[in-house]
């Protein structure tokens, strides 16, 4: 099984791709699509044509993302809603079913505490995948969260 995990952002977004084979997890791909400028609608549109690539080169069978949590900054929120529909969109154009799940759920399934800091949940995934010293952006490590996530609830881990 391979499978797209993304963290939305609409300045930048982490994208990970993982395969899963008998439970051994292997990383694919990873980074971080940093979408520059003030329009809001041509950041989504690079954003979107980012995803679209990444799914036509890794063809995964499933994309998982965290669902959207509630923030104090309306305005912020709003825009990673806007971010979020983007990448849900290349995904369903790309034929690809999401699964989503909440920030508490793939910390739990990472680190074993529903409350650990992005640098636990970092470490944790470069524990999981064998990544040693490989830099690993933040954004790329939640996007690799949250598809380590998807690879341990769909095979019953």
């Amino acid at each position: 099984m391979k499978v797209l995990g993304l963290d939305p952002g609409s300045r930048a977004a982490g994208f990970g791709v993982v395969e899963s084979v008998s439970g051994r997890l292997s990383l694919l791909d990873c980074g971080v699509w940093r979408v520059a400028g003030e329009d809001l609608a041509c950041r989504l549109d690079a954003l979107f044509r980012c995803a679209e690539t990444v799914l036509a080169r890794h063809s995964p069978g499933a994309v998982s993302v965290e669902t959207v949590f509630s923030g104090r900054n309306v305005a912020s929120a709003v825009a990673l809603s806007h971010a979020r529909g983007v990448l849900l969109l290349a995904a369903a154009r790309a034929g690809v079913p999401v699964f989503e799940y909440e920030p508490l759920v793939v910390k739990k399934a990472l680190t074993g505490y529903g409350r650990a800091e992005k640098p636990q949940v970092r470490e944790m995934v470069r524990s999981l995948l064998a990544s040693g010293s490989r830099r690993m952006p933040l954004d790329a490590a939640d996007a690799l969260a949250v598809a380590i996530c998807h690879c341990h609830h769909s095979t019953g881990y």
